[in-house]
């Protein structure tokens, strides 16, 4: 067993130990070989890092939300500066991770990518990763982060759309990420709807030409991006916190 299998059954491993930065890890190891990672080294390596940010950004969500009711009760001000610094803690936990994903895909993966899927996929990621280092940053941080993912989101549209059916799962996928970081990032509704719902309508009229198994991939990112649609119609100029992207599959 060479090390790039090793590291793989590694990975393997991990994740059904539900040891995920171990997973990360052995996943690094292959990224950072400087090929191109098969169809199922990339899936291993999205999952590590989605289940390493997705308890963090949960957790963050929660704190935020208590630390917003702590200051509306106007509880005393230790109580306040704890779940401050407790809020504090995790965004550095975020940043951290954040910072490792785009470093591994700026200097090994997105430069190692042939086909136009494993582009549309890492640039996709990249977008994601900035996407959420806008949710929890403010500032000028917020900004850069904010640009930098729309320049990602949008590389992989326009190779998404000249080299991808409507129907790939890959492309949806990009679309229902990149229409939620038009909605919650940029507060621009009109942008975000109209992304989503014409890759909605090009999508569904290439439904019959699919088979089994990537109909069901693909319909059920149709229903996520159907039901985003849904909530920001019906909540026109309201907050919402239950937008839905590809992390919540």
């Amino acid at each position: 067993m060479d090390s790039r299998e090793e590291n793989v059954y590694i990975a393997k491993l991990a994740e059904q130990a539900e040891r995920y930065q171990e997973m990360v890890e052995a996943m690094k190891n292959v990224a950072q070989l400087g090929t191109e990672l098969t169809v199922d080294e990339r899936n291993l390596l999205s999952v590590a890092y989605k289940n390493v940010i997705g308890a963090r950004r949960a957790a963050w969500r929660i704190i935020s939300s208590i630390e917003a009711k702590e200051v509306e009760r106007n509880e005393n001000e230790s109580k306040i500066t704890k779940v401050k610094h407790y809020r504090e803690k995790i965004e550095s936990e975020l940043t951290t991770i954040c910072n490792d994903v785009l470093s591994v895909l700026d200097s090994h993966l997105v430069p190692a990518a042939t086909s136009s899927e494993s582009k549309v996929f890492y640039l996709k990621m990249k977008g994601d990763y900035l996407r959420y280092m806008a949710e929890f940053s403010t500032g000028d941080v917020r900004k850069e982060a904010g640009n930098k993912a729309l320049a990602a989101y949008k590389s992989a549209i326009e190779v998404a759309s000249n080299d991808m059916l409507p129907t790939n799962p890959i492309r949806l996928g990009l679309v229902l990420n990149f229409s939620v970081f038009y909605y919650e990032i940029l507060n621009s509704q009109d942008e975000a709807c109209t992304l989503a719902k014409q890759a909605f309508d090009d999508a569904i009229s290439g439904l019959d030409k699919l088979t089994d198994d990537a109909y069901k991939e693909t319909t059920l990112i149709l229903q996520l991006i159907r039901e985003n649609l849904s909530l920001w119609t019906s909540n026109k100029g309201n907050e919402d916190d239950g937008d839905k992207d590809d992390e919540d599959d």
